[in-house]
């Protein structure tokens, strides 16, 4: 069934001024600029062309590295074997990662926040004890990273943050779209055989040893890995999140296959902008958030937009956000437009921004990624140290990069779940399909943050007050 349908709900009726789109086909017809479409094709077009370019390039390297050059110093069998074993281990770990996550939602996920510091802590001991030159230097890197994620998990992934993300989590996958896990599945497997498949000219571009020229091609081949995954993450994303907005705004049961036919279909371009533009922004906000912590303010005052800090921030997710593809989905709007369309509904309801903003389903996406990525890298490094101790640690990092992208795909159903449930109750929060937990956390989070901020006056006023007496 299409999500094409034209439906209109009770609640849309009930509340035109509040400018409830009554269903998908309505917003379709909204007119899109001709700057829109040109950008739209021109994304189109470059993913494809780059699809094909480097898929050029990796089957040269790979006859030129192979077959056609002989290096005594490059063993086939001792590079390829710990490297592809490490992708198809990732995949396996990725697919049980989906399963345990079905079967114990709370245990999985505290699980995957304590066991990402220490896997990306013993990446870092790997390196630090076995590379040379400036190999330890990027494992002394890790480790710091591993303080942060273990830092970050203690301030900011507190017990009420954590039940509340279970709770939505449960409630949001309660009821999956047809043939969901099979889009899940078959990205997954997708994505091993893509790195599989770019691998090999990594490999032949490493048999050769030509220099700069070599090491360009291997850094062409990882950024097209890259932003490749990205965009099957996020087309799986505005699937996924097209097939659940519909099911909590109760429309229809919509088939994610058919979902992700429309939006392979016509919806792409969307995609390709935001898998450039989110992950920048992500890494911006994050930054600014941190500042903000750290100078004693909160998340409440970075939202009021007091400072230029924030004022940024508030603006850039009005650009860029991930909740834009449930709307890129649904609707069919450009990915800049459906990222301003929905943040702004999550600002209709007071509270709704803070809480979105501070949902923990994507930092335990990144966490289990990044875990895979860590054990495929110490199984591909490992097993590489004990038959060729040259190339350890491009075994490593290849890994890690492979292993996590492929984690990050295999999780997209997850977050576009929850996506969908959040951008469904900000259209509607009166829906069917939602009880109180939304409002309830919202009345406590605002006791929270007027207690802290109370406490905060209070200890300035007396630090003053010490002040004026000295």
């Amino acid at each position: 069934m299409e999500i094409e349908q034209t439906v209109t709900t009770p609640a849309a009726t009930q509340q035109p001024q509040q400018d409830v789109v009554t269903s998908p086909a309505a917003a379709q017809q909204q007119p899109q600029t001709l700057t829109g479409r040109f950008f739209r094709c021109l994304f189109t077009s470059i993913f494809y062309s780059q699809l094909i370019l480097i898929s050029a390039l990796v089957i040269f390297l790979t006859l030129r590295g192979l077959l056609f050059t002989k290096s005594p110093n490059f063993h086939p069998k001792k590079w390829y074997t710990p490297l592809l074993s490490s992708v198809a281990l990732s995949g396996l770990l990725s697919l049980s990662w989906q399963c345990l996550f079905l079967c114990n939602i709370a245990a999985t996920s505290k699980a995957t926040i304590i066991l990402a510091p220490l896997l990306t802590f013993s990446v870092g001991i790997f390196l630090v004890l076995y590379g040379k030159t400036f190999v330890p230097g990027i494992g002394g890197l890790l480790i710091l990273f591993s303080f942060a994620q273990a830092i970050h998990s203690w301030l900011f992934v507190t017990r009420r943050r954590r039940e509340f993300t279970f709770t939505i989590t449960a409630l949001s996958t309660s009821v999956l779209p047809p043939r969901t896990r099979l889009i899940a599945v078959v990205s997954s497997i997708l994505s091993v055989l893509y790195s599989a498949f770019l691998a090999a000219g990594v490999g032949g571009a490493t048999a050769t040893r030509r220099g700069l020229i070599d090491i360009l091609f291997i850094s062409l081949i990882v950024k097209s890995l890259a932003w490749t995954m990205q965009v099957l993450k996020n087309v799986q994303v505005v699937a996924v999140s097209k097939a659940a907005y519909v099911h909590f705004a109760n429309y229809d049961v919509v088939n994610a296959c058919d979902a992700l036919c429309g939006t392979l279909r016509s919806q792409l371009g969307s995609v390709c902008i935001g898998s450039t533009l989110v992950p920048v922004f992500v890494v911006i906000r994050g930054m600014i958030r941190t500042v903000n912590r750290g100078g004693n303010g909160s998340d409440r005052t970075m939202y009021a937009g007091h400072g230029d800090c924030a004022w940024v921030a508030n603006h850039m997710v009005l650009v860029g956000n991930r909740y834009g593809f449930v709307h890129v989905g649904v609707h069919n709007k450009g990915f800049v437009q459906a990222s301003r369309d929905a943040w702004q509904e999550f600002r209709r309801t007071v509270g709704l921004e803070e809480l979105v903003d501070a949902d923990l389903t994507s930092s335990i996406c990144f966490l289990s990624a990044f875990g895979i990525g860590a054990i495929s890298a110490l199984t591909a490094g490992i097993w590489e140290l004990n038959i060729h101790e040259d190339y350890f640690f491009q075994m490593t990092l290849y890994a890690f990069i492979i292993g996590y992208f492929v984690g990050r795909v295999s999780s997209a159903w997850l977050q576009a779940c929850v996506m969908a449930y959040f951008v469904a109750y900000a259209a509607n929060p009166e829906g069917a399909n939602f009880d109180n937990t939304i409002p309830e956390r919202i009345a406590r989070q605002n006791v929270e943050e007027n207690k802290s901020l109370a406490d905060n006056e209070v200890r300035q006023t007396e630090e003053e007050q010490e002040i004026t007496y000295m």
